[in-house]
């Protein structure tokens, strides 16, 4: 699918680009979020486990997300939050893991805290027929104070990896799904092509997203945080 197998993260609490494998180094030390989860901390709420999760798509490792949980959320909250940034498309059930595929199912009614662990690696998979499957690991645990009223915090994010349209090989924007169903190759396209392009059996192309999901299904994002 994509070009850049080195992509990079972008830090949700500075705006720093770093590789996948310096991403989790980088929110150790960045200075904005130490001085977040200080801030919290002094006002002294409640203290409880929050669970650094990274998260990778199974096939395309490009698509990664660092996560900070909170250890009394469950496994329904984030099914929720994956769905939002990553999957929903048409509402296809779901399931979580240990082992893989044929991993017995674990309860979405489960508390992080009393799961996760190190060494283990949750999967994820969304729709049991075009299956999207993501990987999830527990990085680190820290004690604090929530640094956001919400169970799940965004840390960083991948950025979108680089697709050249197939006619011209400037940056692409749109994807063709009658050449990804059809003809079985990568149909991305330009702004320029995209008006020329003949494939429309399958209505209009789709605008390219920050998402594993893209071209899978009814896919078409918007791929965005959820809060």
């Amino acid at each position: 699918m994509t070009e850049n197998k080195q992509s990079k993260g972008k830090c949700a609490y500075c705006g720093q680009e770093e590789t996948q494998r310096k991403m989790p180094g980088h929110l150790a030390k960045c200075p904005q979020r130490r001085e977040l989860i200080s801030k919290v901390d002094r006002k002294g709420g409640r203290s409880e486990a929050f669970f650094y999760l990274r998260v990778r798509d199974a096939w395309q490792k490009e698509f990664c997300l660092d996560l900070e949980m909170r250890g009394s959320a469950s496994l329904n909250d984030l099914d929720n939050y994956l769905r939002a940034i990553w999957l929903e498309c048409c509402g296809h059930c779901s399931r979580f893991s240990i082992g893989g595929w044929k991993g017995e199912e674990i309860p979405k009614t489960q508390k992080v805290k009393a799961l996760l662990g190190a060494g283990i690696e949750l999967t994820h998979i969304y729709d049991f027929g075009t299956e999207s499957v993501t990987l999830i690991k527990a990085a680190s645990v820290r004690e604090g104070a929530p640094t956001t009223s919400h169970p799940i915090a965004l840390m960083a994010r991948n950025m979108l990896p680089e697709m050249r349209c197939m006619k011209c090989k400037k940056p692409a924007i749109w994807l063709c799904m009658e050449c990804v169903i059809e003809d079985e190759r990568w149909g991305v396209l330009c702004d320029e092509h995209v008006k020329t392009h003949p494939h429309d059996n399958y209505g209009e192309a789709v605008r390219i997203v920050n998402s594993p999901r893209l071209g899978m299904c009814g896919y078409n994002g918007p791929a965005a945080p959820p809060y």
